[in-house]
């Protein structure tokens, strides 16, 4: 799939008050067109669509790192928030709390774990975020340098890797503590899974879409972009730490959400 499409899609699969964040790849792509075919105009005109371009991917690059900052400083807070949910339901309606009530118990744990399988999901996708905003500024860059016969991809790459959008590892971790609170405080035992699924698909959506079908996808972008192959390089990005299929397969087996 030429990476035009891939993005166009990524931005349908993601959430509605994220898709105008993404990489203006076509308004990138029309630059360079515009670049390549002055070579037999004038050299102002050359000179200033140049500019134009430069000045466009430093914008774009200022508008990922606001975007992002601003979800993952909200992520931390709301990691910390859920946390302490935990512990006061365990220290209130738990078996050993101050008004032991089974009821009441398993009624505000059942809303903890939809609101952290959700939050989990908004993880998910922003660190896709990251992966595909930077294969799109990579790829440009290389059909900049292509058609214009101009260096620009390897100063501009490596300005990038120092930027915040791209330093995805505290989210990363992030994600990891989730999937761990979700296995430590949230088992699912085999007779409540039917009715996991039931209240799963009913109540994790955002904006009218389910974000487990969302994340899914995320993930399986995310395999495709870093896997290594034929074309892997050095602006490549690297393969994930977790093996791709071992992680989606376990989501697959272990969500109370069924992908269909």
């Amino acid at each position: 799939m030429k990476f035009g499409k891939r993005l166009k899609q990524q931005i349908e699969e993601s959430l509605p008050a994220w898709r105008d964040k993404f990489l203006s790849y076509k308004e990138l792509k029309k630059l360079v067109r515009q670049i390549s075919s002055a070579e037999s105009c004038v050299e102002y005109g050359k000179a200033d669509a140049e500019a134009e371009f430069v000045h466009l991917l430093n914008n774009e690059i200022d508008k990922f790192n606001v975007f992002f900052m601003e979800q993952e400083e909200d992520f931390i807070i709301r990691h910390k928030e859920l946390q302490q949910r935990i512990k006061r339901v365990i220290e209130t309606w738990g078996p050993n709390g101050t008004k032991p009530s089974e009821a009441e118990y398993k009624d505000e744990m059942a809303k903890i774990r939809k609101d952290i399988v959700n939050f989990h999901g908004e993880m998910v996708l922003l660190v896709n975020y990251s992966n595909i905003n930077y294969t799109g500024l990579a790829k440009i860059l290389k059909k900049y340098d292509k058609r214009t016969g101009g260096l620009l991809r390897l100063p501009f790459i490596q300005k990038v890797l120092q930027q915040p959008f791209f330093i995805t590892d505290l989210v990363s971790k992030l994600v990891k503590e989730c999937e761990n609170t979700i296995d430590e405080v949230f088992p699912v035992e085999q007779e409540d899974e039917e009715e996991i699924v039931k209240e799963q698909r009913e109540a994790i959506t955002v904006a009218g879409k389910g974000i487990f079908r969302n994340t899914v996808a995320a993930l399986l972008s995310m395999q495709e972009i870093r896997r290594g192959s034929s074309t892997y390089g050095h602006f490549s990005l690297p393969p994930m730490d977790l093996p791709d299929s071992d992680l989606i397969h376990s989501f697959q087996l272990n969500s109370p959400i069924p992908i269909v």
